[in-house]
């Protein structure tokens, strides 16, 4: 496969701080790249040189000829006064009625939720999140080499992260991801780069494999400082006892990664923590009592809702955007008052709440003295740590310990906020999308710290491995007016959502005057069809993604198999048995999208 970019000794810093040194890499066709690393530690930049936003100091950048690629990052800023449909649909250039009927343009408005948003929504009124999904949803809609993505995740939904992972895969373009969300680096990653002190390690696979990777080389390396140490006792030893037979070989890498874990205990003991925290919390947590919860406009989120937190549950909470997770976090946390209904506190129950907004922290102080404000020491478990040893755990050394807190990056602020939280000890933690800013690294310390921490959690998040690795228990809000208890966790979540389908949601293309029609509204049709036919088409489109990653997977397959006459023939006949099958799906989406319309 041929390369698309290739950077060469490449260099760059900013200030006195190198971010990339001398750094050789490429990327090829069809390959799909994740970067990972610590917060500050040049990823952006290192995408940013690539993309050709950054020059670099030293080195050299090549692209090939006639690059089709589309960059969307975290500074990027949409053109003011411009309408969502003006961003994401103009650069294309075809009709409302050519792009309509088109079925990736459609799962892609559908899936980044730009339906939703309407696509005769002024950019200047939206949110910071809504913004970052226009601008994805402009990348997606393109037919590119190359896409260059920094945290698309932030700002989608569980359901959003599953929809964009199945969209990345079905493409041909290649692709290089920045992300923190390790279910969705290791869905779609083909190759994992870790910048790490200026260099960029590159590893086969995604998240999992990069995790074995990392721990086989700390492995080797402790492994090479014990050596050294023991030189002369094992030198003497090999004298006394003769060199030994060679006859040990590497054994296969699943054998390796499980002598890795070998040793490693379970995460926590659910029971024993369980027990303790009943003895801290007493009996009570936290209760509601036939509460109904709705926003400030007054629209109901919840209706008459009871229930009770008991002392060391676990539990994840997800839902569709807008159900009312934040503002039942902020029920539970007492911020809020039900509109009716009551809300019942045990008398030994300690909040600690991390907010979404990074405004409850004191910038006047440096990062230590903003810790010790809180406490000077604590217990996690059965151990006493200091405030210098919790916030080197979650990332601050020594020295940026002295830091102004002002100083600080979004992720460093994010991690002070979360020292902070923990360093008052609270028995009932509630953290509203936790993950938000936060690099993998930080995410394995704050899960090893709660591991071992006995009280109540309530989570919101989108990252999947955050909540099946500390939750037990996941519940949902789909919109309907309940919390609903999935035992089946994520998954369950995911399937129960695809049921649904788009029942009650306008379909964009549904909106789309036809030509020569004078923009005329539609005639009504029966509720009930009109409800069966919009399903199918959602099912049709679902069927139509599946069947365009089936084909796309046919030719990656008949490339690989070139050399292989019989393969190559029954390869081909199924390539064009998936396409006959995905032209007559498209047919029939075609003829029930005009008499939907």
């Amino acid at each position: 496969m041929a390369n698309l970019i290739n950077l060469e000794q490449v260099s760059k810093s900013f200030g006195v701080k190198p971010l990339l040194e001398s750094v050789s890499l490429g990327v090829e066709e069809g390959e799909r790249i994740g970067v990972v690393g610590l917060n500050g530690g040049g990823k952006t930049t290192m995408l940013e040189v690539l993309a050709g936003i950054e020059e670099p100091d030293s080195g050299r950048v090549s692209r090939v000829g006639g690059l089709r690629m589309a960059v969307v990052t975290q500074r990027g800023v949409l053109p003011p006064g411009s309408s969502v449909a003006d961003v994401v649909l103009g650069p294309l250039g075809v009709a409302d009625h050519e792009w309509a009927g088109d079925s990736r343009i459609r799962s892609v408005l559908t899936g980044i939720g730009i339906d939703k948003l309407g696509l005769d929504a002024v950019v200047d009124g939206l949110s910071g999140g809504e913004r970052r999904r226009v601008a994805l949803a402009a990348a997606l809609v393109q037919d590119l080499d190359l896409l260059v993505l920094d945290e698309p995740t932030n700002h989608l939904d569980v359901e959003g992260v599953q929809w964009l992972a199945e969209h990345l895969i079905s493409r041909r373009s290649a692709l290089v991801v920045v992300t923190h969300d390790r279910w969705f680096l290791d869905t779609v990653a083909t190759r994992t780069w870790e910048v790490v002190g200026g260099k960029v390690e590159s590893y086969e696979g995604g998240y999992n494999d990069w995790i074995f990777a990392r721990a086989e080389r700390s492995r080797q390396a402790d492994a090479m400082e014990e050596r050294r140490q023991n030189l002369a006792r094992k030198e003497l030893a090999w004298l006394r006892r003769g060199a030994p037979a060679r006859t040990s070989k590497p054994r296969y890498r699943i054998e390796s990664a499980e002598a890795l874990i070998a040793n490693v205990p379970p995460p926590r003991d659910s029971v024993a923590l369980a027990s303790f925290a009943k003895r801290r919390l007493g009996r009570v947590v936290i209760e509601l009592e036939n509460a109904t919860l709705t926003t400030p406009d007054g629209r109901e989120l919840v209706h008459d809702l009871t229930w009770r937190l008991g002392p060391g549950e676990r539990i994840g909470l997800v839902g569709v955007n807008g159900s009312g997770k934040t503002t039942l976090l902020r029920t539970l946390a007492g911020e809020l008052e039900p509109a009716s209904g009551r809300r019942i506190q045990g008398q030994t129950v300690e909040i600690g709440w991390l907010r979404q907004e990074l405004d409850d922290l004191p910038t006047d102080m440096r990062v230590l003295d903003a810790v010790k404000d809180v406490a000077e020491r604590i217990m996690l478990g059965d151990k006493e740590v200091s405030a210098g040893q919790l916030a080197e755990r979650l990332g601050f050394t020594p020295a940026r310990q002295r830091t102004p807190v002002g100083d600080l990056s979004g992720g460093e602020r994010r991690r002070l906020q979360l020292t902070r939280v923990l360093m008052a000890e609270p028995n009932v933690l509630l953290l509203d999308e936790p993950t938000n800013d936060l690099d993998i690294d930080t995410l394995q310390q704050l899960e090893d710290l709660l591991d071992g921490w006995a009280g109540t959690l309530v989570v919101i998040s989108h990252d999947r491995f955050l909540i099946e690795r500390l939750c037990d228990s996941t519940w949902a809000l789909f919109g309907d007016g309940k919390l609903t208890n999935l035992p089946g966790g994520i998954e369950e979540y995911l399937r129960r959502r695809a049921a649904m389908g788009d029942e009650g949601v306008v379909s964009v293309a549904s909106t789309v005057s036809k030509p020569g029609d004078g923009g005329a509204a539609p005639a009504k049709r029966d509720g009930a069809a009109d409800r069966a036919a919009r399903k199918e088409l959602s099912r049709l489109e679902r069927a139509i993604a599946k069947l365009d990653e089936r084909e796309a997977k046919l030719h990656v397959r008949l490339a690989e198999a070139a050399t292989d006459p019989d393969k190559l023939q029954k390869l081909d006949a199924e390539l064009r048995e998936v396409v006959a099958e995905k032209e007559a799906a498209e047919e029939q989406w075609m003829e029930l999208a005009d008499d939907v319309g």
